[in-house]
């Protein structure tokens, strides 16, 4: 833990403090733990592999009902504010085992450079980049080095981005950069999994803070003026607010399935329903979800994973991931 007798720089409360010297201490982040071949509960390996020099990725790989079956993948991107958590944390490995063993998917849970020390829109290129080399593996190219359980279990007609919270918003966001970039190989998205979004606006909706002053003390504002000071448009900025004026056409989304999953008490819900109504009225030709759980909060399927609630989620999410292609 860093030293608490360092002379701080800044604070983002309850989830970190940043120091002079430029090191960051983060307070709410769930411990490291390392990969396991055949996790007890689960039967699901995990291994941890690097993509460049400055990302890096855990890989599920559950067990297979034939040695020659081919699996869907979802490329997954973690929760956090942009700022805390880790695809290496006990909190993704225990989710991401769960899900991978339910939905019999290929996962690479991406470990992309968090805020403040490398601001957006560093998360969102790492992701990127991250998504080229999992398309790379259904070309030739030799420019990127070849991973065996992609190579040898991975169905490509059948790829999924996904993720929870902010990792929900990076997943929107490089479905829209998809349709107007080509990935690797000629890849596309099958489907997305948005799963408790984080998105914002300058105009508050529903509940949500309506003066400057509560702005300013709304925990999910400040992450997103803390993860990109100075964002062009603030909360208006496109990667943060689907609908403003600059943001790309929702009808655009490159994948023909969509999960939009939110939660009776989570402060992001209105949002997310919103954004699921959108979509429908879009002129987008693919099939939209909507999974709204009573009575929960913001990735309660994250914390709890054995609830009632938790587990009938894991049913969803694996039936959406595991349909078979039309």
């Amino acid at each position: 833990m860093v030293s608490s007798k360092k002379e701080v720089s800044s604070e983002f409360l309850p989830f970190l403090r940043v120091y002079k010297d430029g090191s960051v201490e983060r307070f709410l982040d769930s411990p490291y733990v390392p990969p396991a071949l055949e996790d007890p509960a689960t039967g699901v390996s995990s291994k941890d592999i690097t993509i460049s020099p400055d990302i890096s990725a855990r890989i599920y790989l559950p067990k297979p009902p034939t040695t020659t079956q081919k699996l869907p993948i979802l490329a997954y991107f973690h929760g956090g504010a942009f700022c805390i958590e880790s695809a290496f944390s006990f909190l993704s490995q225990r989710y991401i085992n769960t899900l991978a063993s339910q939905a019999k998917v290929l996962v690479v849970s991406v470990e992309y450079r968090l805020a403040p020390e490398n601001p957006i829109p560093t998360a969102y290129e790492d992701s990127w980049a991250a998504l080229q080399w999992i398309a790379s593996h259904s070309s030739n190219d030799q420019n990127y080095k070849k991973e065996p359980w992609l190579l040898n279990h991975a169905d490509f007609n059948r790829v999924f981005v996904g993720g929870d919270s902010s990792g929900a918003n990076i997943a929107h966001n490089l479905s829209l950069r998809a349709s107007r970039e080509s990935l690797q190989g000629g890849m596309s998205i099958h489907g997305v999994l948005l799963s408790h979004p984080y998105f914002l606006s300058s105009k508050p909706i529903s509940l949500e803070p309506s003066s400057d002053d509560d702005v300013d003390k709304n925990l999910l504002y400040k992450a997103w003026e803390f993860a990109y000071p100075n964002a062009p448009g603030g909360f208006d900025n496109p990667l943060i607010n689907p609908f403003s004026n600059d943001a790309p056409s929702l009808s655009s989304l490159q994948c023909s399935r969509l999960l939009v999953c939110v939660a009776e008490k989570d402060e992001l819900r209105e949002r997310g329903v919103r954004y699921f109504n959108a979509i429908k009225k879009s002129g987008w030709k693919g099939k939209v979800e909507l999974f709204d759980v009573e009575g929960e909060d913001h990735c309660f399927q994250i914390f709890d994973i054995e609830s009632g609630n938790a587990k009938i989620m894991f049913k969803r999410l694996a039936s959406f991931l595991s349909t078979p292609l039309n």
